[in-house]
């Protein structure tokens, strides 16, 4: 099971558009897949800073086909290897509703995936003003991540200590 990270993840950006740590976001989705009995690799992706091509870097490196994507900002996808990359498992897209109890539960669903299991999709929160309060933020940190991008660069295999 693999969890893709864009370039910037951890590094120039510490936490989400909301505040929550890389920390404590990856401690969670790691928590949800080992709830779910599967082990966790963490890879940072640097082809794209596009949480769905972050997303499909992972499941070419997953032995399960499964990954979950998640960009600095926060936004996150649970892709499966042979779909288009917009073609998600399940879209996380508003990052400022994503709590940590949701990204666990992203973790776990991912290894039902993972294991060939139908699980109900996440539940999520849906503010129609989330895009207009956060959207300026948002592009702002998607253009900081972007600034990471190296065409060429393969992912690397990250260590991670929780």
């Amino acid at each position: 099971m693999v969890i893709a990270v864009g370039p910037a993840f951890g590094l120039s950006q510490t936490t989400n558009m909301v505040g929550l740590s890389h920390k404590n976001i990856l401690r969670e989705v790691i928590a949800g897949i080992e709830e779910e009995g599967l082990k966790a690799r963490v890879i940072r992706c640097f082809k794209s800073s596009d949480v769905a091509f972050v997303a499909v870097e992972g499941n070419r490196l997953s032995g399960s086909g499964i990954s979950i994507g998640i960009q600095s900002k926060g936004t996150t996808v649970i892709h499966q290897r042979g779909l288009p990359p917009l073609s998600n498992l399940e879209l996380f897209p508003q990052a400022p509703l994503i709590t940590l109890e949701t990204y666990r539960q992203i973790g776990k669903n991912a290894a039902k995936y993972a294991k060939g299991e139908s699980p109900q999709p996440v539940p999520t929160l849906n503010d129609q003003m989330a895009r207009p309060k956060y959207q300026a933020k948002s592009a702002v940190l998607h253009i900081k991540e972007t600034k990471h991008v190296v065409i060429g660069k393969n992912a690397q295999e990250l260590q991670v200590a929780l």
